[in-house]
């Protein structure tokens, strides 16, 4: 049997609806290379209280065994909460990316948010837009479901409803 079928199928199969009004899908027919989605899904933000993000529409990156990272354009960010970092990192399809630190107050989330200011060609979609880590932030929506951050600190992947597993992103998991 493959990886995540078990998991698709207790969440009623491929094409199910989700108790969020979502498809059911798996990660592990997520394509590789990764793939840049469009949804008119509402994405928000919020920590310490205060809204960071609240877009209207997103961006999601969708990859093998990942679950999928939302990225939202630069007008729906509050960037008075975002401390840009000199952290940099190179993913193998998108190109570098640039961080931030998220801040609140005097509570300071580090590196809880990256951009791409010039990603490879096949990723243009997300140049300049935010993704934030859903596992080091107060609250993470998609419509009107908190989402669960997956597991790990490498992977800025947002777990809904509708997205089953098993997920990469845990101890153990890097060379699946």
């Amino acid at each position: 049997m493959r990886w995540g079928r078990k998991e698709l199928e207790a969440a009623g199969g491929p094409g199910a609806i989700a108790a969020n009004g979502k498809s059911v899908e798996s990660v592990w027919d997520f394509p590789r290379p990764p793939i840049v989605e469009r949804v008119d899904w509402r994405v928000r933000v919020v920590h310490g209280g205060v809204t960071i993000v609240d877009a209207p529409r997103a961006v999601r990156v969708l990859e093998t065994s990942q679950a999928p990272s939302y990225y939202v354009a630069d007008e729906f960010v509050d960037r008075s909460h975002l401390a840009e970092v000199p952290r940099r990192s190179t993913c193998e399809w998108k190109g570098s990316a640039n961080y931030a630190d998220v801040v609140v107050g005097d509570r300071r989330v580090r590196e809880a948010s990256w951009t791409y200011r010039e990603p490879t060609l096949r990723f243009e979609p997300i140049r300049g837009y935010w993704a934030f880590y859903a596992q080091t932030l107060d609250e993470c929506w998609v419509d009107d479901e908190r989402v669960d951050g997956n597991e790990g600190g490498f992977y800025g992947g947002w777990i809904t409803a509708n997205v089953t597993g098993p997920y990469k992103g845990a101890t153990g998991t890097m060379f699946w």
